[in-house]
């Protein structure tokens, strides 16, 4: 999966990063957060509406989640065909606010179409105003514009359910709202897999994994600020340190031990621990505390844990830096 990994790399630098979600995947996310949704206004703003199955996913079950109204925008360069040829020449919007012929299906004459002056970037003033309309927004955000896209999402104070690339986490902003509890996974991808539609890159996956027509990503997870009942369950520990020392190295520059697998975090240890950003799946925040992150700078308030992590002269992989809340004083 290296080489796909990399590929989303080349869209970041390349702009090419419309990777269009399967329903089956967000069918499998939104059913955990249906009750959030009763009377208020969804905006899906980096997705074509045309063929989005963002859209296509709120409009079917609109009565059923019993949503005010749905709201979709798209960049003048999306055409109606699934794979744009930057052809058309008019950013849209979409509005949908419930079926009106009683046959429960979401027809074009019930669809309120408008032509946008500007070129419907969610940055533009047309779709800031939308921004401001809507209570919650689901979308995939462009990969290049991730941190910006979700600093604006948390100045304009709105709740939101979207989907990213794991190494998100480490980015200095969105660390930032993580450990400060501002933000955190959702239940995720089958085994942190995404299979998107995307022409631009082929797909390594193996032929039991390939799908036609899509490429397959990993470390894909999704990202909100709405609570879930995950976030409240307490991981089981069932390892032990004292006594094993040996199997829990210590960092060569830092006071923590290096863990490198989720379920081997000891139950007995109340020290700084280091363990890998997939933990963040299983992450409580009654549980533990986030400490810091041996990637990028000042992620902590001491500036303890933030500048790259050693174990024998050697630098680990990207490590979140947490500690046990019912163990803090054991060390």
């Amino acid at each position: 999966m290296a080489n796909n990994t990399s590929q989303l790399t080349k869209a970041k630098s390349g702009k090419n990063d419309e990777f269009y979600t399967q329903l089956s995947d967000i069918e499998k996310e939104l059913r955990h957060y249906k009750s959030y949704f009763k009377d208020k206004v969804v905006f899906c703003n980096c997705d074509d509406p045309r063929v989005s199955n963002f859209f296509h996913y709120f409009s079917y079950n609109f009565e059923q989640f019993g949503l005010k109204k749905l709201i979709a925008t798209c960049y003048k360069n999306q055409n109606a065909d699934l794979f744009s040829e930057n052809k058309s020449e008019k950013a849209i919007s979409l509005e949908y606010t419930g079926d009106k012929n009683g046959d429960n299906i979401p027809n074009p004459e019930e669809i309120g179409i408008k032509h946008l002056k500007g070129d419907g970037d969610f940055r533009s003033r047309e779709c800031i105003e939308l921004l401001k309309q809507s209570d919650i927004v689901v979308t995939n955000p462009p990969f290049s514009l991730f941190r910006e896209y979700v600093a604006q999402l948390i100045e304009y104070d709105k709740k939101f359910i979207i989907v990213g690339h794991q190494n998100s986490i480490t980015y200095k902003e969105i660390f930032k709202l993580i450990k400060d509890n501002k933000l955190w996974l959702g239940y995720g991808f089958n085994r942190n897999m995404a299979h998107f539609i995307n022409k631009h890159y082929v797909d390594y996956a193996s032929d039991a994994d390939h799908k036609d027509g899509m490429i397959r990503v990993s470390g894909i997870v999704w990202f909100t600020n709405m609570d879930t009942k995950k976030r409240h369950e307490d991981l089981i520990l069932y390892k032990t340190y004292y006594g094993n020392e040996h199997e829990y190295p210590k960092y060569d520059n830092y006071d923590a031990i290096n863990v490198d697998k989720t379920k081997d975090i000891p139950l007995d240890y109340g020290g700084v621990i280091g363990v890998p950003i997939t933990f963040l799946d299983k992450y409580n925040p009654e549980q533990f505390e986030i400490i810091g992150s041996n990637r990028g700078v000042d992620q902590d308030i001491n500036r303890i844990y933030g500048r790259g992590s050693y174990l024998n002269g050697k630098e680990t992989f990207k490590r979140l830096f947490i500690r046990n809340k019912k163990l803090a004083e054991i060390k």
